[in-house]
């Protein structure tokens, strides 16, 4: 990248109109796709893609502008453009010197992307695809993906803040179809997460497809899922994504500044049951959501959101840090240099709770379990939710009885948080596939324990 003399000068330019705090933002992201379909590879996609992006804070308003030119002289320009909307803001600041930062979240790529070859990794599509097809005659469609990406980040701003980090993320991904009559039904799996090759040691991509297979084979015989208030328990892992979705949102603070929170002003309050503790977290090594440093150069950490059921934090940017006088957390996230960051999730998840999980299902009397959760609508901020459940099952006097489909989770994230009354022990994060999008789109991951609501509205078409 730039030589440090080079970030000076565009850091200084970015000041000259009386800018409080200017901050410069370089990337470069390398990216490999391949997509089988039907057991043709179908697509196949390679790129690079550099950029850099200047940004000039002045008062509780920022402007920022961006090159996908590295030279100095374009960052100049940028730096110019940013620094026109804070003309007259304050007095001209100058920069201070450049200290580079040390991130305590350490973990590494063993195996560079590299030492597999596009031919090698478009092998173990193939392999996917057919091991499905084996699986039953009722599989009629298989799509399988893999995806690369490295992406090489350098952040610099006025304080003296000079930060780097390098990600590196891994993922297969699978779709598959049965069809028995008129019946179809389809399952998504994948796994992955931020590693190199050695992702291989402990995973097999191969074998989570006949899992996927057998889901869609099983929705096929389903019954077709009850509708009303019933207990729901849903589970751990990938049961996550609910929270984050319904509750996760409200703690970010750009929401919560504007008053579109649901959760604005509760800190302290009660807002779950005494055994609920809920965490974001971005030092956790190999994880979607983790980064040594945000995307504006604050350490990432451990922030506790919920304790014991009070609301204990939510989770700033430097934007919305600033509007009332405090510390960002490390949850600035942006896309890419192209876009401003603003407050996101990392990896959150709900923490252990005191119940048994197998208890926490013999509690029921009649009503469902949630083992897989689809997509959903959520409206950010309040919380609304409707979710999907790809594989449901009946609960009945305790135990699993019959598969059920075309089930649906309605409800509001805030309001199911405060009625959860089990939490199971056994929390876990979800497979390593987590995209969340908010306007723009970030990695993350998600988790929980096994839990359990005592009522909550379900869609269905019994």
């Amino acid at each position: 990248m730039l030589p440090t003399e080079s970030i000076r000068r565009v850091l200084d330019t970015a000041l000259q109109n009386g800018g409080d705090l200017a901050e410069v933002y370089l990337e470069n992201t390398e990216r490999l796709s391949l997509t089988l379909d039907e057991g043709r590879l179908e697509q196949a996609t390679q790129g690079n893609d550099i950029g850099g992006g200047v940004r000039v804070f002045y008062d509780n308003s920022a402007a920022y502008a961006y090159t996908d030119d590295l030279g100095e002289e374009a960052l100049l320009e940028a730096a110019t453009a940013a620094a026109a909307a804070a003309r007259g803001a304050n007095g001209i600041r100058v920069c201070a010197d450049l200290t580079k930062r040390k991130s305590p979240v350490i973990f590494q790529v063993k195996r560079p992307f590299e030492r597999m070859s596009t031919q090698e990794k478009a092998g173990v599509l193939r392999q996917m695809d057919e091991v499905t097809r084996r699986h039953s005659p009722h599989i009629v469609s298989v799509q399988c993906g893999y995806s690369e990406t490295r992406r090489r980040v350098w952040i610099y701003n006025s304080e003296g803040v000079w930060a780097e980090d390098d990600r590196s993320f891994l993922e297969f991904r699978g779709q598959v179809t049965a069809q028995k009559g008129d019946v179809r039904q389809s399952s998504a799996t994948g796994i992955g997460g931020q590693i190199g090759l050695e992702f291989f040691d402990d995973r097999d991509p191969v074998q989570m497809m006949p899992e996927a297979a057998d889901t869609a084979l099983l929705m096929l015989d389903a019954r077709p899922a009850p509708a009303g208030e019933m207990p729901v328990v849903i589970t751990n892992g990938w049961g996550g994504v609910l929270f984050h979705e319904a509750c996760g949102h409200c703690m970010e603070a750009d929401f919560v500044t504007k008053g579109a929170s649901a959760y604005a002003g509760l800190v302290g309050e009660k807002v779950g049951p005494d055994f609920l503790t809920a965490i974001d977290d971005g030092t956790i090594p190999g994880r979607r959501g983790t980064m040594r440093f945000d995307d504006e150069g604050t350490p990432t950490k451990r922030t506790v959101l919920i304790e014991n059921g009070i609301l204990q934090e939510y989770m700033w940017d430097l934007t919305e840090a600033r509007r009332v006088g405090r510390g960002s957390t490390g949850n600035g996230r942006r896309q890419s240099f192209r876009h401003m960051p603003m407050p996101r999730m990392t990896n959150t998840f709900i923490d252990a709770g005191p119940h048994d999980p197998e208890e926490i299902i013999r509690s029921v009397k009649k009503g469902l379990y949630a083992k897989k959760l689809g997509g959903g609508q959520v409206e950010i901020g309040r919380g609304d939710y409707v979710f999907t459940v790809t594989e449901g099952w009946l609960i009945e006097d305790g135990k699993l009885t019959a598969p059920v489909r075309g089930a649906t989770l309605v409800g509001n994230g805030p309001e199911t948080l405060r009625q959860i009354d089990m939490i199971g022990t056994d929390p876990a994060l979800d497979p390593g596939r987590g995209m969340c999008g908010k306007i723009q789109w970030a990695r993350v991951s998600v988790g929980q324990p096994t839990v359990r609501a005592p009522k909550l509205t379900v869609g269905g078409t019994e």
